[in-house]
Order: structure tokens, then C-alpha cells, then sequence
């Protein structure tokens, strides 16, 4: 038995040496990081500000009119604010990736370089969507440039290392693994954050994060909280920032695909009621008017399965997709319709000169005012004014309601209720709460659970069950 023991204690632990062994940990991170420094820049900038002194030895409440009425009798003043982060070079002729927040508002930008050479930069464009940046360096000489690497082929637990500028420690280098890919954090519709345990610091931001073979697949952009690196940072992937980086060298601008619908998560109920085999795609709540998706025939409820060959596994996949098309591309969507597959051709449009880029995503329905069939209510959509003279929160988004029949399943609301979600869904649109209450009308279950702001303004749910 003993000797059984000790053979299996031995092919254990070969077998233990051989798994750590197939990839070794690096020794040392020291000649990658000084192959790389000459790359990696800190970036300093000067922005002017203009504020005016309270002579008054008084202030008023926010919100009292009498704010506005003394706002303009101070004295006018103006100090310079400064800011810093990181960037890479990635052109020997200067041209310099940061995140646009680095360089945002900025009056005058100065890059410098690991030898310490100060020099003037200029922007050559910015993108506020993905939060990137390219400058150019006004130098003569030539720099010693970075590739950007494949960042679909990193893998989770791969070693990374993060350089840059962090709390004006230029040239700092800190080793990782990276955590998780594919990360959405809530700064904006295209994110697919790369999220690494290198710490990660304010100044940091626009810093390359390399693999081992000294090629950038992230671009260091958020960290999780406030107080400082808890090992929790999150970088751009470089083959997401690459193709805008592309465009704003040629363009000096970005130039993405829009199809022109507003989406939501497919769920299981959904899924059900439209008797799809799964939660899979993108719902599709509302089409605005006159877009390719509204010239192509796709409306409200379908579901898109598949666009220019990719398969829509989850909802977030799509606006990622479609932005990295080509404008002008004539491209295959499949959708779910009335229980079947249906193909539709759509020739994409451009997201920067749409109605949606310039109203920040929101779709302009018509009429302003609609019947909820399925609820027997009449509403319109909520706006600023609303807002103002209610005093309710900022981010606040819903429909009114303007008119309650008596046979409404909600007769015992009041008209100027807000409807500002339902089935935990938040409603922006007339269209979203229209669509969820002909979904749920579809379905088995026909309780509706909706939040409202009453007309005191204070916030209730209501279980609502649908005739």
C-alpha cells in the first residue's frame, strides 16, 4: 500500500510541476520595462478658468431666485487649473494615444517624455463615446513607438503590465494579471472593459497596459472607486480603440455605423411569450423616424438575432457591432418576427450626423402624446419643464399621464403621475412602456409591476394586473 502511495505522491507532484511549469512566471518585468519607458509618456495640461468672487457676506439656497438675480455682481476671476495622465506613442513622428478626459476643455497640452524632453502637443481628434484621444507632438525628431496587440487573443490570467503617470510619479511600472474581459461599468454604450489587478492610480489614465511581448491591449482608463488603486482597474481593449484611433488620424473624427433603434435585454419571459427557443438578441422597443432601420422595415418587437453575420448573444453585443461597421455598408440583419426568421438589407447610416448622436441617444418619437392600449391611459413624454417645476430628480426619465379611462386596470392613479419604470425596466421612451405592456399582454402572466411618481412626488410600486 505504501509503495502505491509513494508512486502516486510521485506522479502528483510531476504532474503539479509540469501545469506550473507549461508557462513560467517571468523572473523579472525589467527588461520588458525598459524596452517600453521611451514609448510611454506623461501628459500635462493648463486649462483657464473663469469664476466670480461672492462679495456678498450671504449665501442663498440652491434653487432660491435670488441666486440667479446676484450671480452676476461678483467679481470676475481667473486661475489656471492643471491636470495630468499618461499616454504611448505610437507613431515616430509623435502622434500620441491618452483618453480624451486627460486632454478635455484643455488650454494648452504638454507631453513628456522618459528622457524628460518637454514638448507643445495638439489635438488631432477626440472621441467623448470610447473616451480616447490622439495628439501630436510638435518635435522635429523621431520617437521610439509601441504597437497596439490583439486583445480578443488575451486571455483571463494573463500577465499584463500597466506604465505611466500616476499622482505625477512619472515612468511608474506595476505588474498584473488580467482579471476579467468584457467588463460594463456604465460609462458608456460601447464598453467592453479589460479589467486588471495592476494598480491603477489617478494619472494613470491614458497609459498603455502591455502583454508580455511588449504590445498594447488596453488602454488604462477607470478605476473602481475614489480613494485610490484597489486592484481593480479597467482598460479599453486595443482592438476596440485601434479602428478609432484609425479614424481620428484620417478623419480627425469618428465615423460610426447607426441603425437607428432603441433595444432592450431579451428575458426569459420574453423569450417565452414569442416562443423563441432562448433569451438571446436584442429587442428592438422603438425605430426612429427615417432611419435604416426604419427604411429596411424593422419595427418595434422584433428581435435581431444576427447582424452582418455576427450572432446577438446578449443585447449589449449590438451598438458595439453596428458602431464598428462602415457607414454605407449594405449589411444582412436577422430578425424574430411573428415566430419565424425573417432577413432584412439595411445600408447603415452614420451615428454622428443621426438625430440620436445629437440628442444623446434619444429617439424622437411621434405623436409627442399616445394611447397605452394595454392600459387604457393616455401619455405624453416627460420633459425639462416637468422636472424644473416639480423639483424631481435630474436623471429622472418617464412618461405623464394625461388621461385615465374609467376602466383602466390603474383608475385609481391620477392624471400627472410619472410612470418612470416597469418590470424593472426604466422607461425613457413612450414606445418602451408600450412595448413592455404588449409583451407582458402576450404573455402567460399578465401582472405587471410598474413605479410611479405620484403628484406629491413621492415614489411607489404598484402591481398591476392587465385585462
Amino acid at each position: 500500500m505504501k509503495k502505491y502511495l509513494k508512486i502516486f505522491l510521485v506522479f502528483s507532484l510531476i504532474s503539479f510541476s509540469s501545469f506550473v511549469n507549461a508557462k513560467e512566471v517571468p523572473p523579472s518585468f525589467a527588461d520588458l520595462a525598459e524596452k517600453l519607458m521611451p514609448s510611454v509618456v506623461n501628459i500635462f495640461t493648463t486649462t483657464t478658468i473663469t469664476s466670480r468672487s461672492n462679495n456678498f457676506p450671504f449665501e442663498f439656497p440652491p434653487g432660491s431666485p435670488f441666486e440667479d438675480m446676484f450671480r452676476d455682481f461678483g467679481t470676475p476671476e481667473e486661475r489656471k487649473a492643471s491636470a495630468l495622465g499618461s499616454g504611448f506613442i505610437i507613431d515616430e513622428k509623435g502622434l500620441v494615444v491618452t483618453n480624451n478626459h486627460v486632454i478635455q476643455g484643455a488650454d494648452d497640452i504638454f507631453v513628456k517624455t522618459d528622457s524628460g524632453e518637454v514638448f507643445d502637443a495638439k489635438v488631432v481628434g477626440t472621441d467623448s463615446a470610447m473616451d480616447l484621444a490622439v495628439l501630436q507632438v510638435e518635435s522635429d525628431q523621431n520617437f521610439k513607438i509601441v504597437k497596439f496587440g490583439n486583445s480578443d487573443s488575451a486571455r483571463i490570467g494573463d500577465w499584463v503590465i500597466a506604465i505611466g503617470n500616476p499622482l505625477n510619479l512619472g515612468g511608474t511600472v506595476t505588474a498584473g494579471i488580467i482579471s476579467a474581459k468584457n467588463r460594463g461599468i456604465g460609462m458608456n454604450r460601447y464598453e467592453d472593459f479589460i479589467q486588471t489587478d495592476a494598480s491603477i492610480n489617478q494619472g494613470n489614465s491614458g497609459g498603455p497596459l502591455f502583454n508580455m511581448n511588449g504590445e498594447v491591449i488596453g488602454i488604462n482608463t477607470a478605476i473602481y472607486g475614489q480613494s485610490g488603486s484597489i486592484g481593480i482597474g479597467f482598460a479599453i481593449p486595443s482592438n476596440s480603440a485601434q479602428r478609432v484611433v484609425d479614424q481620428l488620424i484620417e478623419f480627425g473624427e469618428t465615423k460610426r455605423g447607426w441603425l437607428g433603434v432603441r433595444i432592450q435585454t431579451v428575458s426569459k419571459e420574453i423569450a417565452d411569450s414569442v416562443k423563441l427557443d432562448r433569451p438571446r438578441g436584442a429587442l428592438v422597443m422603438s425605430v426612429a423616424e427615417n432611419s435604416p432601420s426604419d427604411k429596411a422595415g424593422i419595427k418595434s418587437e422584433d428581435i435581431i438575432l444576427e447582424f452582418d453575420g455576427k450572432i446577438i448573444n446578449e443585447m449589449k453585443e449590438l451598438p458595439k457591432i453596428v458602431a464598428e461597421t462602415d457607414v454605407g455598408k449594405k449589411v444582412n440583419v436577422k430578425i424574430w418576427r411573428n415566430k419565424r426568421e425573417v432577413n432584412k438589407e439595411i445600408i447603415l447610416g452614420r451615428l454622428e450626423t443621426s438625430e440620436d448622436f445629437k440628442s444623446k441617444g434619444v429617439i424622437t418619437e411621434k405623436p409627442k402624446e399616445k394611447r397605452i392600449e394595454g392600459l387604457k391611459i393616455g401619455v405624453r413624454y416627460l420633459n425639462k419643464k416637468d422636472i424644473e417645476m416639480r423639483g424631481l430628480p435630474k436623471d429622472i426619465s418617464g412618461v405623464v399621464i394625461t388621461s385615465i379611462d374609467k376602466d383602466s386596470p390603474i383608475n385609481y392613479l391620477q392624471v400627472n403621475n410619472i410612470i418612470v419604470e416597469a418590470n424593472s425596466r426604466k422607461i425613457n421612451t413612450i414606445g418602451d412602456l408600450d412595448n413592455i405592456v404588449k409583451m407582458k399582454l402576450k404573455g402567460n402572466e399578465k401582472i405587471l409591476l410598474i413605479a410611479i411618481y405620484n403628484n406629491q412626488n413621492q415614489r411607489t410600486e404598484i402591481g398591476v394586473k392587465l385585462k
